[in-house]
């Protein structure tokens, strides 16, 4: 029986875009597909402290080989930054310290509202809308940013 090539990936993955919602207790994660069109869920981190937190963090990023991370950004309804989004630039401050890739800050402002309005209507039990809520932020966050930059990408382009 053959070997596979030197230097084969049974498993190759394209390079993705990491999406996270990150509050006090969890961090909600999303990663792109492949082509960079969609978003999907990851299983949610437990905080622990800000080592553990990262170290789960590169897990992620090398396994999914994450190329640009989109932090959400809680800013008031007003658009003004509080002290929950002067805690987010400080967190992807740290990111850009660790991580060699872009890391974008994107308005969040209703994805947690939106989230559980989805959850909400999906007649799923209190108790596992409550473990997946933070998933889903992630994944409208991320979602949200990969639309917006593709809407851009596409007005920014020449007509054919």
């Amino acid at each position: 029986m053959p070997s596979p090539p030197t230097g084969s990936d049974p498993k190759p993955h394209s390079p993705r875009i990491l999406g996270l919602d990150v509050g006090s207790k969890t961090i909600g994660l999303a990663v792109s597909d492949p082509l960079g069109i969609t978003a999907q869920g990851l299983e949610t981190i437990r905080r622990q402290n800000k080592r553990l937190d990262f170290e789960q963090l590169d897990r992620v990023i090398r396994e999914y080989q994450v190329t640009e991370i989109v932090v959400g950004l809680p800013l008031r309804m007003s658009g003004a930054e509080g002290i929950q989004a002067e805690k987010m630039q400080g967190f992807a401050e740290q990111l850009r310290q660790r991580f060699q890739g872009p890391v974008h800050l994107w308005d969040e402002r209703l994805s947690s509202a939106q989230a559980n309005r989805v959850l909400r209507d999906s007649e799923m039990s209190i108790k596992r809308r409550g473990e997946v809520v933070d998933r889903l932020a992630a994944v409208l966050i991320l979602q949200s940013w990969m639309d917006h930059r593709e809407m851009k990408q596409n007005s920014q382009s020449p007509p054919a």
